[in-house]
């Protein structure tokens, strides 16, 4: 077979009315608490029962960005979990990080939501070949767009951390792939990376939001392309790597020397049971590691260890201890404490890249987007980790996308 031969891609968009098309959000991991504290904000925000605090995009700097409206988004995904997105809400209620108020308010858009989620794929129970599963997962999101009438979906992927995997042949090449996923007796791709060959065979959008293979495999990358799909990852940023882009650059400015950036972060609820896994922490590890070496010099000491401890539930803590050399040898100590429920932190960047992705898809963008590394800890496309050049990229990229537009 060939990959990608047909692509269900949507037409750009002439103009910025987005009434022409609402905006799927097709959500891998729909029913995880990042996927769960998505479905309640989206549903708040668009009623306005809550304002869009933590959304970048909805920030004065995007006032003329012809964006979705998030009334205009429609949420929809893949789960292996068959906890319905109702009751993963009461739980993060109980757990206190969403206001019960919230959850009581959007009860019956979460309802309509979670009946939008379909199986994801979970190897362990799946005996055919991948291609099959390529293409259930694919003609989920088609037919998520059609029933819907969407002018685009745009797949973001917020499941569980999984192992890296060992590098093979078919990572680079596409008949070799092919091959491999039509036969029953292969499983040659991890399930985030099955999960985004179907959002380029379903000619969506692709986002992803963990440290996962996902599109990172090199044949990935050039079938979108190809496709003519844009997309960004990987691995989002937001806690303890987030202020280490912001304060890396100015121990830079001001000419002083790093020696050691020592982290600790502590964290419960699934994302502490997955980590516990040292094969899956080590993914986590690598894209924390390389950003900071990017800033601050490959000749930093950089310890970091994550820790997981239940009865922290669904809230993470961050210590960092940075040791820097300034005039005349003197030392510089600076600590840090981050402590935020991380689903918190993760859902608006979410819904911010949604909207971004859609507009990348409607000015006919394709491949990595590299400004959309504003969001991630190992930016697809760009070597830039600086958050205010981040920052400052993101701007103007969205204001060049308007004029497009």
């Amino acid at each position: 077979m060939t990959l990608i031969a047909n692509p269900a891609l949507p037409e750009t968009t002439e103009n910025a009315d987005w009434s022409r098309g609402r905006v799927g959000i097709w959500l891998i991991g729909a029913r995880g608490s990042v996927g769960a504290t998505v479905a309640v904000g989206l549903h708040a925000v668009a009623t306005g029962v809550a304002p869009p605090t933590g959304c970048a995009t909805a920030a004065e700097d995007f006032a003329s960005v012809p964006l979705p409206r998030f009334a205009e988004l429609v949420l929809g995904g893949h789960d292996v979990s068959t906890v319905s997105l109702t009751d993963r809400a009461a739980r993060l209620t109980e757990g206190g990080m969403i206001p019960p108020r919230y959850v009581a308010a959007v009860r019956d858009e979460l309802a309509s939501t979670d009946a939008e989620i379909r199986p994801g794929y979970d190897p362990t129970a799946h005996a055919g070949a991948q291609i099959d599963v390529v293409e259930r997962l694919a003609a989920d999101i088609v037919s998520f767009r059609e029933r819907h009438a969407l002018g685009r979906v745009v797949v973001i992927d917020v499941s569980s951390t999984e192992p890296l995997p060992a590098d093979r042949d078919e990572y680079h090449d596409p008949d070799l792939l092919a091959a491999a996923l039509a036969d029953p007796t292969k499983a040659v791709l991890p399930p985030s990376a099955v999960a985004a060959l179907a959002a380029i065979e379903s000619g969506s959008a692709y986002a992803c939001f963990t440290p996962s293979a996902g599109m990172s495999l090199p044949v990935l990358h050039d079938l979108a392309e190809k496709a003519g799909i844009p997309f960004a990852g990987q691995d989002g940023k937001t806690g303890e790597t987030l202020l280490r882009t912001v304060l890396g650059p100015m121990f830079n400015a001001r000419g002083m020397r790093v020696l050691s950036w020592a982290g600790t972060n502590l964290l419960g609820g699934g994302d502490g049971a997955t980590l516990a896994d040292p094969e899956a922490v080590r993914s986590k590890l690598a894209s924390k590691t390389r950003g900071l070496k990017s800033l601050v010099g490959d000749h930093i000491v950089a310890p970091l260890h994550i820790d997981n401890v239940p009865d922290l539930g669904d809230i993470k803590t961050a210590w960092d201890h940075v040791h820097a050399e300034g005039f005349l040898s003197s030392r510089i100590t600076l600590q840090t404490t981050w402590s935020a429920y991380d689903s918190m932190l993760a859902a608006p960047l979410v819904l911010d890249l949604a909207r971004l992705l859609a507009l990348a898809s409607a000015t006919g963008q394709a491949g990595a987007i590299a400004e959309l590394g504003f969001f991630f800890k190992d930016p697809w496309g760009s070597e830039v980790h600086d958050f205010a050049q981040q920052t400052t990229e993101l701007h103007e990229w969205a204001r060049s996308m308007a004029a497009v537009l």
